[in-house]
């Protein structure tokens, strides 16, 4: 097992900024799809987020609604994996320890929102498998047949709310991890940022 240093290790570092982007990928994800409407033309191919920068192919016709939610939720299987793995590596190669020069109640608003941040990290991706597999359409990865449906409205419905909350707790966390970022950078100017990076 590793010992705790200054750094975080360049596995952690690694899986905190991939994590990161894919995190704040799967919102704009989610809010772009919810809008999209339920009767469209199919297509094969999809400019993603008409944004004109890359188009998606595909194997056979879809509607946007349907690509998007199925892009959704293989985004959301593999980050689960991603997120396991780090919740594995978290608990195998311990932190770098807090600053010495941290106010008692800083130190324990930090602990406690990575605990916090941990566990809605795993359960809003968590809740959001779930709830595909309660419904009738289950879960393709990238095209690939994963989790049959079981067409139970009621139970994804439960799941559905779980994971809309998990989203508004996730986002509040995150708002207060980058004030805790922007405070310790520009404020303390102490270098905590620099311990999950490769400088």
């Amino acid at each position: 097992m590793a010992t705790a240093s200054t750094k975080y290790t360049k596995t952690a570092i690694i899986l905190h900024w991939l994590i990161a982007v894919a995190i704040i990928f799967m919102f704009i994800l989610a809010w772009f799809m919810t809008d999209l409407p339920k009767e469209a033309p199919k297509s094969a191919s999809f400019d993603l987020f008409n944004l004109g920068f890359y188009t998606w192919h595909l194997n056979e016709e879809a509607s946007p609604r349907s690509f998007y939610f199925n892009l959704h939720k293989s985004v959301g299987v593999t980050l689960l994996g991603l997120i396991l793995f780090r919740v594995f590596w978290r608990l195998t190669h311990p932190a770098p320890a807090l600053l010495k020069s941290m106010k008692v109640w800083e130190k324990k608003l930090a602990k406690g929102s990575h605990h916090a941040f941990y566990l809605a990290m795993v359960l809003l991706p968590l809740s959001g498998v779930i709830m595909a597999t309660y419904s009738k359409y289950g879960i393709k990865w990238f095209g690939i047949p994963m989790i049959e449906g079981l067409g139970n409205d009621e139970m994804r419905e439960v799941f559905k709310m779980i994971h809309d909350y998990m989203g508004y707790i996730m986002l509040a966390l995150f708002a207060l991890h980058l004030l805790g970022v922007i405070k310790h950078t520009f404020i303390n100017k102490d270098g905590v940022l620099k311990r999950m990076t490769f400088k």
